[in-house]
């Protein structure tokens, strides 16, 4: 079995629906340089734009491109069985009305699937009733089988105070959490003008400094059912692995620099709270992926594919991981088993 974790999902009617669309447009923080626009293609098309700052596109969403059928067909062509949906990055800014609008579509497409499909809730989180009590709707009557979050919300990353509340009743609820990259990373200045360096390292950039704060900042001290799910390898985090947990030289060191007091502990939240997407993995590359899963675990990393960014990406992840020079038990981990136990799937 092949399960995809991540499946960008908007709402179907999101380009002729102008009070959704209006959800969308009026959200994102223009204040802050966040510049949405609609523009229409030589096909026709609409076309939903991110730009940050102003000239520089990072999002870009096509009419037709999340529709039941497309992704049906996408997932037929792939071979992929199932998939869980998400919303791409737009849930920084979403107000609670428009999460429940996007949580009601991707739940009627769920259902149409035919078992197919599966979703995320989406909720704005800081806690609140209101708030809370969209959650246990999605969980509870419209069978969502996880949440998401976004990296982080304007400048505060997910180990800020503010979340706490909703990370406790996370916590407390045991529910797994998809920790979805936004296009740039809080301090962007540097790579901006340059598009792979914008639209792929901001993007890497943000979710590894994401895993680094979560990491050492105890949050999963206080709250130790929390399971993480990060795009993008955590930013490629297999790299900094070890680097971050330095060990006490065996030598007489005239300065301590490093801080050498938690590496166990950092070593235990990796290894029951973290987790990984591959997001696209063929974009990678074989050498660096077979080095991501001998790191960190094929018990750690699930499948991605953040179709229909790229459509390829979904058909050629597939066929990338046959590739890998991995044992049969820990392709099936990748490919489904990961995601059946953290998701609690029953299939």
């Amino acid at each position: 079995m092949i399960i995809d974790i991540n499946m960008h999902h908007l709402p179907e009617d999101l380009f002729t629906n102008e009070k959704v669309l209006d959800g969308f447009l009026s959200t994102a923080p223009r204040a802050f340089g966040e510049i949405a626009s609609v523009e229409t293609l030589a096909n026709g098309k609409r076309h939903l734009i991110l730009e940050k700052p102003k000239g520089y596109q990072n999002l870009n969403y096509v009419e037709g491109d999340y529709s039941l059928e497309a992704k049906i067909q996408a997932m037929d062509d792939a071979g992929v069985d199932k998939g869980i949906l998400r919303v791409p990055v737009w849930q920084e800014w979403l107000r609670l009305d428009t999460c429940k609008i996007v949580n009601d579509n991707a739940a009627e497409m769920c259902k149409k699937s035919n078992g197919r499909l599966y979703a995320n809730a989406v909720l704005p989180p800081w806690g609140g009733k209101d708030n809370l009590y969209e959650l246990e709707r999605c969980l509870k009557e419209l069978g969502m089988v996880g949440v998401q979050l976004a990296c982080h919300y304007g400048q505060l990353y997910l180990d800020d105070e503010a979340f706490k509340p909703y990370l406790k009743i996370l916590n407390e609820m045991e529910v797994p959490v998809i920790v979805h990259h936004t296009p740039l990373p809080v301090y962007w200045q540097s790579i901006y003008e340059y598009t792979n360096l914008r639209r792929e390292l901001g993007r890497i950039i943000d979710q590894a400094t994401a895993v680094g704060r979560e990491l050492f900042s105890g949050i999963f001290e206080e709250f130790p059912n929390l399971k993480f799910i990060h795009t993008m390898f955590g930013g490629n985090w297999f790299a900094n692995y070890h680097l971050l947990m330095p060990h006490k030289s065996k030598k007489k060191e005239v300065l301590q620099r490093l801080d050498t007091s938690e590496a166990e502990k950092i070593a235990g939240y990796l290894k029951n709270n973290i987790f990984f997407d591959m997001t696209h993995p063929a974009s990678w590359g074989k050498q660096v992926v077979e080095c991501a899963i001998k790191v960190c675990g094929a018990d750690h990393i699930l499948f991605g594919s953040s179709f229909p960014v790229v459509y390829g990406w979904m058909s050629e992840g597939v066929e990338f991981v046959k590739t890998l020079d991995i044992t049969e038990s820990e392709r099936e981990l990748i490919m489904s088993g990961n995601a059946k136990r953290l998701f609690k799937l029953d299939i």
